[in-house]
């Protein structure tokens, strides 16, 4: 079996491994920047996700590029303390919740791919330009080369879109979609050099009902002065008028061009104005999702990651969730003999609970407890029981969890999503 993954970001290079892992070994990554590099800011990976990528041998090296996240914490603009929650370990996973950045991330999947499926598998300057299912029912894979100049086509039983938010390969399936629609947030990520803050492993996220500040810690601390890369992003309504360009997390920015709108986000025990001053740079991004689609496959190419169902970034979800999906699509095609008939296997395994969690994130997810505590306290108050009465705060939390497939007791308990050895030998006689 022959597959062909668009996109060597998060998803495509797991998908990739987990292919390898399930006993899948003709596989092309095909990686539409000239030169494969590996770019972004923070992210962080649930204990779901963790699980899979501990399932196919990379906990280890990515216990050495992340920290552990030990707790979440949500804060009013007062810097008052609406929420907290233990994670990973500390809530009772048997995996780690990881805080680390982007491009380390996807370095180590990059490194594995490399070493195990071979030095070619990951192929630059191929972007897909179109594709056409074949008499056989297998897809020829068409592929502009624009650093080089000219095109080629492969031929494979499958095509893998995992080529991200503005995915080539979704854009041949649905033409006339458009770009992705914006909900009027701008964005500002970066990354900065700091003392810790709180105990050193906590994630917090701040703000009112039109700004919010996200840090977390994405390393150890530094010897020679204690010092840890801390990942923060802020974000506001966007003023009447304010257009922001297309999508595009390379698109730098001076700090103090927006620095203005946060400077009261300065708490006794943590200084985010003073953060996005002494970052080295910073990007700015307009919030996008995709609309979810009501199918993902068609015939012998399927979605992935972010082409099938980007969203806001709201619980964390965004790495994770490419990462399981790669891991039901892997083993799905593993398991069956009919490529068509797997990734048909694999939509209906997640399309429906990928886009109800879609419709939380448009909700806020479980960012929404600053938007309630901002509106019915907006001066901050004396307890938070005043605010939330009873059980809402841990039920917003709870459900979420539930939502997204990450809940403690499914994590802890479910079937392994690996492929038995022989697994695939028996299911092809």
């Amino acid at each position: 079996m022959s597959i062909v993954v668009a996109g060597a970001g998060i998803g495509g290079l797991t998908t990739a491994l987990s292919l390898h892992a399930a006993g899948v070994t003709d596989v092309t990554v095909l990686e539409a920047a000239a030169a494969f590099r590996p770019l972004g800011v923070g992210l962080n990976i649930l204990p779901n996700a963790v699980r899979e990528l501990d399932e196919i041998g990379l906990l280890d090296e990515l216990s050495k590029a992340s920290v552990p996240t030990g707790s979440l914490g949500y804060y009013n603009r007062h810097g008052q303390l609406i929420w907290h929650e233990p994670r990973g370990r500390a809530a009772g996973y048997r995996w780690p919740q990881l805080s680390i950045h982007r491009g380390r991330l996807q370095a180590v999947l990059a490194d594995a791919v490399r070493e195990r499926l071979g030095p070619d598998t990951i192929v630059a300057d191929s972007r897909v330009a179109g594709f056409e299912e074949l008499p056989d029912g297998r897809v020829r894979v068409q592929v502009r080369h624009t650093a080089a100049g000219g095109a080629s086509h492969t031929d494979a039983d499958a095509l893998i879109g995992a080529d991200g938010i503005r995915s080539a390969v979704r854009a041949a399936l649905h033409p006339a979609e458009g770009p992705p629609p914006w909900n009027g947030l701008v964005v500002w990520r970066g990354t900065t050099w700091a003392p810790p803050f709180l105990d050193g492993h906590t994630m917090i996220i701040a703000g009112d009902d039109r700004r919010r500040a996200v840090v977390y810690p994405m390393s150890d601390p530094r010897p020679e002065d204690g010092a840890v890369l801390l990942n923060w992003a802020v974000a506001r309504a966007a003023r009447p008028g304010e257009t922001i360009e297309a999508a595009d997390w390379n698109r730098s920015v001076q700090p103090d061009e927006f620095l203005g709108d946060f400077a009261d986000l300065d708490f006794d025990w943590l200084d985010v104005p003073a953060l996005i001053r002494t970052s080295d740079e910073a990007f700015i991004y307009p919030m996008v999702d995709r609309d979810p689609l009501p199918r993902w496959t068609h015939g012998p190419v399927t979605l992935l990651g972010d082409a099938a169902h980007a969203m806001y970034p709201m619980g964390s979800n965004g790495a994770t969730q490419s990462i399981m999906d790669a891991r039901v699509l892997a083993r799905e095609l593993a398991l069956g003999s009919d490529p068509r008939a797997a990734l048909a296997g694999y939509e209906a395994a997640r399309l429906t609970p990928l886009t109800e969690l879609h419709k939380s994130t448009r909700r806020r997810g479980p960012e929404v407890v600053i938007d309630l505590a901002h509106q019915r306290a907006p001066e901050g108050f004396r307890t938070v029981q005043e605010v939330f009465p009873g059980t809402e705060l841990r039920d917003i939390s709870e459900d979420f969890a539930r939502l997204g497939g990450f809940d403690p007791d499914l994590v802890n308990h479910r079937a392994s999503l690996g492929v038995p050895a022989g697994a695939r030998t028996e299911a092809l006689a």
